[in-house]
């Protein structure tokens, strides 16, 4: 699967270089290389490998003690507020390693504590936006916003001449395995149908072709 996508993205790459300069100016990017796209594919958020961000919303509920269900923002120092235990550093903490060292500060108040922690936000918001665009790059988003596929795609400067709107193509990891989900842009530009446009989720990758001519 990895030489897949080593094969995939070089050709982008390599298309990209001969692109000229965005005309629009992303909220926030930056230009990213091969290898930069290939260590992010490889972090999958999932429960048992993502690590926490500052910025993320978690839900942390504890069982029987329904009183102290809590849905709080890790901070800027990797840390969070919890009843009883105060501040709790959850730096470098998948969301297990999380769990558990919580229920290590909540056993001096609580006997046995079953903790269980849950994403309910990402707060690093990157996505990819690769291939027949004017400048491709890694977009990040604040926290408290979303994008459609339509939205990256101007924020990386739009299509090239050459582009394929019709299959524009999103790359996305669930669970440990990557998915594909075909996006007809020229419907949602040319026919107003926004229903095409899907919601991005945190490591996209939109990868826009060339037309076959």
């Amino acid at each position: 699967m990895n030489r897949i996508i080593t094969l995939l993205i070089s050709a982008v790459l390599l298309g990209a270089c001969a692109q000229t300069a965005p005309t629009v100016k992303p909220t926030a990017q930056k230009t990213i290389s091969q290898q930069e796209v290939l260590e992010n594919l490889t972090q999958v958020r999932t429960s048992s490998t993502y690590t926490l961000q500052p910025g993320d919303l978690v839900e942390i509920k504890v069982f029987q003690e329904d009183n102290m269900s809590r849905t709080v923002r890790v901070d800027g120092n990797s840390k969070i507020s919890f009843p009883l235990v105060g501040t709790l550093s959850v730096k470098d903490c998948s969301l297990e390693m999380a769990e558990q060292r919580l229920v290590s500060r909540l056993k001096d108040y609580i006997k046995n504590p079953q903790v269980s922690i849950l994403i309910k936000e990402y707060g690093n918001k990157t996505i990819y936006v690769l291939g027949q665009v004017k400048k491709p790059a890694a977009i990040q988003l604040p926290p408290e916003k979303s994008s459609t596929v339509l939205e990256a795609i101007t924020s990386a400067g739009g299509f090239t001449d050459i582009a394929n709107t019709s299959k524009v193509r999103v790359l996305r990891m669930e669970n440990g395995k990557q998915t594909s989900l075909d996006v007809d842009v020229s419907q949602i530009t040319k026919q107003g149908d926004k229903s095409l446009d899907i919601t991005l989720m945190p490591g996209d990758v939109i990868f826009v072709p060339q037309s076959m001519f």
